[in-house]
């Protein structure tokens, strides 16, 4: 029988966290009173992630396991699990317990009412630190600010879609992913349901401020062109205050002798100031076109070493039987 939800829940490193994540999950999916299936996306764990998972899968076969070959990330391994899950609606939820599995009734419920995708906001956000907060509050809205789609603030991947945007979603293979904004960008009848983000139940975050750099990064030049737009304004003032400098210095050299900015001083502090920011820019440029550059090589988005419960997917089989 085809499930009627989905959960998708990507997992590394996360051996203290599964065995209650499945528990609480099935406590509130049991209320349903509808078939459904947990789909656990393996990104490559190094500690006994794995043999749990597989552990419940042999117990219960609601319980489904996408294995990678290594780790390839957080929003390739949602992507996977998207890619394999066969719900009619599908819940992406992380598996370190900060967004409560109790808060899918009430996305259940507004999907029931009409909505293709239901995401849910942080209204408070516990055990994290204040940098932490702050840090995520400024991403949330400077994407808000410059990014080309309307991406709702304080929002994570926690949400529920409907499968006809779960369609269109497969159909999105770009390398460096970002769901919640392609979820946006996509469209359909979208609302939110408020809840308080708890503290992580076991171990580490698995996204330290290096990773939070690079995803708000994936962020901006996925859904934004604001970094070379904003080029040609910062050309524009750096050409003005050059001729603006023309006739200032003119002026202060008649005035107060040749000797007035003399030297190879101001012409080396010059150059280094104009240096760094052509530097600078082709650094943004250069993120463009390797993003470009990941797109033409045509690999896959992720290798699955083995599956439980789902079917391999075609383009995965031959490269592993070589």
């Amino acid at each position: 029988m085809r499930p009627t939800y989905s959960i998708i829940a990507p997992i590394y490193n996360e051996e203290g966290n599964i065995q209650l994540l499945y528990e609480r999950i099935a406590a509130v999916m049991e209320q349903t009173n509808e078939p459904w299936e947990l789909v656990m996306v393996n990104d490559g764990s190094r500690d006994r992630s794995l043999e749990l998972m597989l552990s419940l899968a042999h117990s219960d076969p609601r319980v489904k396991i996408i294995n990678f070959a290594r780790n390839f990330g957080h929003q390739i391994a949602v992507t996977a699990g998207i890619d394999f899950a066969s719900g009619q609606a599908v819940v992406l939820i992380d598996a370190d317990l900060q967004d409560p599995p109790e808060v899918i009734l009430e996305l259940i419920e507004r999907w029931q009412a009409g909505y293709e995708v239901v995401y849910a906001v942080r209204a408070e956000r516990k055990g994290e630190s204040w940098f932490k907060v702050f840090t995520a509050k400024l991403f949330y809205r400077l994407i808000y600010r410059i990014t080309d789609v309307n991406i709702p603030l304080d929002t994570g991947d926690f949400r529920l879609m409907d499968e006809k945007v779960v369609r269109v979603l497969r159909q999105m293979r770009e390398h460096n992913r970002f769901i919640r904004g392609m979820t946006s960008w996509i469209g359909f009848k979208q609302t939110g349901v408020q809840y308080i983000r708890e503290a992580r139940h076991s171990g580490q975050t698995k996204y330290p401020f290096r990773k939070m750099l690079r995803f708000a990064w994936d962020a901006i030049t996925g859904f934004s062109y604001f970094p070379l737009q904003v080029m040609i304004y910062v050309s524009g003032l750096l050409g003005f205050l050059a001729i603006l400098a023309i006739p200032v210095i003119t002026v202060l050299r008649l005035a107060r002798g040749p000797e007035f900015f003399g030297g190879q001083a101001t012409t080396i502090v010059l150059l280094l100031l104009m240096s760094s920011f052509q530097l600078f820019f082709l650094f943004i440029l250069g993120q463009y076109v390797a993003r470009i550059y990941d797109e033409t090589r045509g690999r896959p988005l992720y290798v699955v070493a083995s599956t439980v419960g789902v079917k391999q997917p075609e383009e995965q089989k031959e490269p592993l039987n070589e």
